[in-house]
């Protein structure tokens, strides 16, 4: 089924308490101008709220204000947090808009009901631990590296096919700071050439913030060009997607066997002679296959808590005892990269205007918010106590 096919039959499934009339041309047109993501997300959203409307007995098309306001008070009451109902409350609304009935969401009652939950929960989201590329240093430029820190990470890589190819993932991660989507979305065609003749400029065709496609260019430093041509050269890469699957096929080694003779097996008439052969012994070897497609985005931040691992195991992270480890990982994600890259432009003096211009940002909300901890420590209280002592 098409996502379009896919979202009327959800609709039809619902707990309807009239009968819905389903424009099927007015849900094709909503596929055709949103993302694979948003579709997922809608989809999933409008589920879960029907399956709320079934426990409790209630009617999910149309909603009344009072229903949505009880859902989402329950989805609070569950865990889910500000920024979450914020989304299944615009999904709500959406679905009514696709299928021409009264918007419920928008009634004073849902609002105020939301707005009390947000200053019962508060609203600060809970943001991805950063990565940046000394780790967390005043001066980018001047200070060693210490703590969790892309260098050590990339310099702990194997030379090995998975190896070349996180080095490769991560570098370019952190130069770009595209989501993960978009990270795993870029191939051999869109990597330019740039001015600096051992550098590269990275093509965007489209990215989270850019739904019609405008198309944006990151920078591709001297670093991340070199590790990804030694991915690409290894895994024989031509073409098409960048970062690929990886599979790996480990066989243990295996002793040579001496047969025995013929003369000395009682019953030899039904025996499997092969069984009285000698082997050879076999080393143990390693084979390696890369996929055609590209990496799915959610497997991008394992792959970067493989790394912080493989690192620390490798006693690339020094300063890092088992419980700091421990700690960092619970907050990695693909976005680390990202704030990584926010908070090093931060410190490096870079204002907002040029940060927002190199992530891509159509709004500074989010990048204050990355840097807000970086901005504490480098603000008139900040230096004074610094001066202190």
């Amino acid at each position: 089924m098409t996502d379009a096919v896919d979202l009327a039959w959800t609709v039809v499934q619902m707990r309807a308490g009239e009968r819905i009339v389903i424009n099927e041309s007015l849900i094709a047109a909503y596929q055709a101008a949103s993302s694979p993501h948003s579709l997922r997300a809608l989809k999933s959203d409008i589920e879960a709220f029907d399956a709320w409307c079934r426990r409790t007995h209630r009617i999910a098309l149309p909603a009344t204000p009072e229903v949505v306001a009880d859902y989402l008070d329950a989805r609070a009451g569950k865990g889910s947090k500000p920024a979450s109902l914020g989304r299944y409350k615009a999904s709500i609304a959406k679905i009514h808009q696709l299928l021409d009935l009264k918007d419920p969401t928008s009634a004073s009652l849902v609002k105020l009901r939301l707005q009390a939950i947000r200053r019962r929960l508060g609203t600060a989201q809970k943001q991805a631990r950063p990565l940046r590329f000394k780790g967390p240093v005043r001066n980018v430029e001047r200070d060693e590296p210490r703590g969790l820190n892309v260098r050590a990470l990339l310099e702990s890589c194997a030379e090995d096919l998975p190896g070349l190819r996180d080095r490769a993932l991560l570098s370019a991660g952190y130069d770009t700071g595209l989501r993960a989507s978009e990270l795993v979305a870029i191939e051999v065609e869109h990597i330019v050439e740039a001015i600096d003749p051992d550098a590269r400029l990275l093509s965007i065709p489209r990215s989270k913030g850019d739904q019609e496609g405008e198309g944006a260019t990151a920078f591709l430093s001297p670093r991340t060009v070199r590790a990804i041509a030694a991915w690409l050269e290894a895994a024989g890469i031509k073409a098409g997607p960048v970062f690929r699957r990886v599979n790996v096929r480990r066989y243990k080694a295996r002793a040579a066997l001496r047969g025995r003779k013929i003369d000395s097996i009682s019953g030899r008439e039904t025996w499997d002679l092969r069984k009285t052969l000698s082997t050879p012994a076999v080393p143990a070897r390693v084979e390696y296959d890369v996929g055609e497609g590209a990496l799915h985005p959610a497997s991008v931040g394992p792959i970067y808590r493989s790394m912080i691992q493989r690192a620390f195991d490798r006693a690339a992270l020094v300063d890092l005892t088992a419980d700091d480890l421990a700690r960092l990982l619970k907050g990695i994600s693909a976005h680390s990269t990202r704030v990584g890259l926010n908070q090093d432009l931060f410190a490096s003096g870079e204002d907002l205007a040029g940060i927002m211009d190199a992530l891509r940002w159509k709004s500074p909300r989010m990048p204050l918010a990355y840097n807000r901890n970086l901005a504490a420590e480098a603000g008139a209280a900040g230096r004074l106590m610094g001066k202190l002592g």
